[in-house]
């Protein structure tokens, strides 16, 4: 099992996206890890998960301060991130959880 909180939501993202390609091969989502924030002395990581062919992007961030929660966000790539995210759980954020939130947002208001 990973040790930092980091790890432990990347094996989880791992999971969640190889169940993804192989059983919604059209969403093929991309992911990102990001570590930017720390450059800018916030003690934070981001996470992107983005879909291309729609511009969705889920957004995760994991504060140092707050170890066992993440934050997250349903948006798009080309906008930034709104000021509200909603938190959960590091412990309750599952492979399942992922896999619900990507397919259906990603797959929500397509355009043809």
């Amino acid at each position: 099992m990973s040790s930092t909180p980091l790890e432990q939501l990347s094996d989880c993202i791992t999971l969640a996206h190889r169940r993804i390609q192989s059983d919604y091969a059209d969403i093929n989502p991309v992911v990102g890890v990001n570590r930017q924030m720390r450059s800018a002395d916030i003690p934070a990581d981001a996470i992107t998960i983005d879909c291309l062919k729609t511009d969705k992007r889920l957004l995760l961030i994991l504060h140092d301060q707050q170890p066992d929660e993440v934050r997250y966000q349903f948006g798009y790539r080309t906008e930034d991130p709104g000021p509200t995210f909603e938190s959960i759980d590091l412990s309750a954020l599952t492979e399942t959880v992922l896999i619900d939130w990507i397919v259906g947002y990603f797959q929500s208001g397509r355009s043809s």
